[in-house]
């Protein structure tokens, strides 16, 4: 079966296909020993395919679902030493974070080693819901919750939130908010909330798509079922 060849770099875990589509224009893909720079180029697996002068192999997809824990960057590797989410799961594959945890944000994380998945997952077009449980440091109002429905400016861009309500007043004024959005911008949530006068005083990702952590206490993980797999291509091809 023939393939896209940015699409079988993606699946073979070495980067997402935008950054394989990107690698190709810039002459680092050979297939059988000539530089193909052209993006509607396909390949079988009999093609010798090398990324950057390193020979492609195939690898077995692995999904997981991770429990994020405080403290623990959302990274490969970290030049300060700092544990990541990583090295919280036992895999001989080489598996990366789908999109960014803050170092102090909980919750919901997938991890795997198929870039076309990864893309996927990350992509806003797609739609994939992510749902946010925050505790505000006052309690919010009407008015602020109706700005983050229409959308806020942060980093010179718009950003609303899909659904969003307030859950709990405490007693100490303090708020809990449940907030939905399906894109993925840097520290989004928490500029969010900072752009109508709040700061966050702790953030966990209850949700992706269909997925919770369930029973999983913090820190520990499970594989995700072909079924889960499955779901969550059916949802990103209903948008």
């Amino acid at each position: 079966m023939m393939e896209r060849l940015q699409k079988v770099i993606a699946n073979c875990g070495v980067c997402s296909r935008r950054k394989a589509e990107n690698l190709i224009l810039e002459g680092k893909v050979t297939v059988n020993g000539q530089v193909v720079q052209e993006l509607g180029t396909k390949v079988s697996e009999k093609d010798r395919i090398e990324v950057s002068g390193k020979v492609l192999e195939k690898v077995q997809p692995v999904y997981f679902l991770l429990n994020k824990p405080r403290g623990v960057v959302t990274t490969v590797s970290d030049d300060k030493n700092r544990k990541t989410v990583v090295d919280l799961i036992e895999t001989e594959e080489r598996i990366y974070p789908i999109g960014r945890l803050d170092y102090d944000t909980t919750g919901v994380l997938l991890l795997t080693n198929d870039g076309e998945f990864s893309n996927l997952m990350m992509h806003p077009s797609k739609q994939i819901e992510k749902v946010y449980v925050a505790k505000l440091n006052k309690t919010i109002h009407k008015e602020e919750l109706i700005q983050l429905k229409q959308g806020v400016l942060i980093d010179n861009t718009r950003a609303r939130a899909d659904r969003i309500k307030l859950r709990k007043v405490n007693s100490d004024g303090t708020c809990i908010v449940e907030l939905t959005i399906h894109e993925g911008k840097n520290h989004q949530v928490k500029k969010m909330f900072e752009s109508v006068g709040f700061l966050v005083d702790k953030l966990k990702r209850e949700r992706v798509g269909f997925l919770t952590v369930g029973n999983l206490k913090s820190g520990e993980y499970r594989a995700l079922t072909p079924k889960e797999v499955h779901q969550f291509y059916a949802l990103a091809k209903k948008k």
